[in-house]
């Protein structure tokens, strides 16, 4: 069978697998009262069921087993390895809360052990200042800290409806476009089954009313590995991408520029916490996504802005690679980039918040940029549209649902 057709067959299975297995899962996680409560951090008013991870992964995996029997790789086989113990321990979390520490732990065992079994990390900089290959005592640190800062990343984003799915299709659909470029199968059809597992669930936590459910830490920590994965395969020396190196793109600031939003808006987060005196992992409501719900974003409208802004970056990345800007000028392109989207506007934005007139109880009302953007919040509502109905229909009807009710 042609790649060409594989690529194609492996999508449709693990959409089909997601499909099909939703309702069961949703079922089981009502049943069990595997659910999501509502809290003063959280932004959900009812208890929503939390195993969206679980279908997900589910299409991931049969959709993987059906590649395996066309190509054998060493990252497909140890990748999903690392995914299955992060999705689990992700589960764990999301039914018992277990430790951050201990989760952490376990993050950099499972990152080292796919570093050790495939022998993919960050041991090359592809010419960015100069450096190419990087000794292992440098780069296998470096790459389990990169890695888990990652999948911690990911893991902070879920915090509104059809951000962390549509954010995973995303960067799948970059790196997926990257390795095709350069023709590496195996890793091409890996991004296509995790799009076609994704979108599914995207529907139903989108536009599900009944039927919908949280990804949960079992989705975002398993979505992290994944783009672990094919950033190590991308920064590895033994890249397919090191053509397009041959060619002056800077392959560092593609992936930077690919995980962009959740890697800066992390750090800006952490920072914040640190300056305040707070632990970096103590939870709070300070990330960029709750910016936009604060000036009046439905969830879905959130996702969408935040999303176009992160395409928006690798899309000015892609363009000065295309314009010919040089290997360490497209990577301060896109670090500059990153710090104007989640450092400077988010902090803009606050002090536009608490600006303008008072109120006659002495409160700010908020300066004029602060109210446009409130009113460009107000258009996403769209639950009142007839688009909105039919697909709330579409998702919750008895053939997406299977007759759970």
């Amino acid at each position: 069978m042609k790649n060409e057709y594989i690529g194609l067959l492996v999508f449709v299975v693990a959409m089909v697998t997601s499909m099909v297995v939703y309702p069961l899962a949703l079922k089981f996680a009502r049943n069990h009262d595997i659910v999501d409560n509502p809290n003063a951090r959280k932004l959900q008013r009812r208890p929503v069921p939390v195993f969206g991870g679980v279908v997900v992964y589910s299409g991931i995996l049969v959709g993987s087993l059906v590649l395996w029997c066309f190509m054998h790789s060493v990252v497909l086989q140890y990748g999903i390895v690392g995914i299955t113990l992060l999705m689990l321990v992700g589960l764990w979390d999301d039914m018992k809360d277990i430790s951050a520490i201990l989760r952490l732990l376990i993050e950099i065992l499972v990152v080292a052990g796919f570093i050790f079994l495939t022998d993919r990390y960050v041991d090359d900089f592809h010419g960015l200042w100069g450096i190419y290959d990087i000794d292992p005592w440098i780069g296998v640190p470096l790459s389990i800290f990169i890695g888990v800062g990652a999948i911690n990343a990911v893991n902070l984003i879920d915090g509104v409806d059809g951000y962390s799915s549509s954010y995973g299709i995303l960067s799948c659909t970059c790196c997926g476009l990257a390795f095709w470029s350069v023709w590496n199968p195996v890793l091409v059809c890996e991004a296509l089954i995790v799009i076609g597992a994704l979108i599914p669930f995207f529907l139903h936590n989108v536009f599900g009313a009944k039927s919908k459910m949280f990804i949960g830490d079992s989705g975002t920590l398993m979505m992290g590995m994944v783009l672990v994965m094919l950033a190590f395969c991308a920064m590895s020396s033994k890249s397919r991408l090191g053509v397009l190196e041959q060619e002056g793109m800077c392959i560092p600031a593609f992936v930077i520029a690919v995980g962009v939003i959740p890697l800066f808006d992390t750090v800006r987060v952490m920072t914040m916490r640190v300056l305040r005196g707070h632990s970096p992992l103590k939870p709070d409501k300070t990330h960029l996504h709750h910016l936009f719900i604060d000036m009046g974003f439905s969830h879905l409208g959130a996702a969408v802005y935040i999303i176009f802004i992160n395409l928006s970056v690798v899309l000015i990345w892609l363009a000065s690679w295309l314009l010919g800007a040089s290997i360490d000028m497209q990577l301060y392109i896109v670090a500059f980039l990153g710090i104007m989207v989640t450092f400077v506007f988010y902090h803009v934005m606050r002090k536009n918040q608490n600006g303008g007139p008072v109120d006659e109880e002495g409160y700010p009302q908020g300066t004029k940029l602060w109210h446009f953007m409130c009113r460009l919040g107000e258009y996403t509502h769209r639950e009142d549209k007839r688009s909105w109905r039919v697909m709330k229909h579409l998702v919750d009807g008895p053939l997406m649902l299977g007759g759970v009710k």
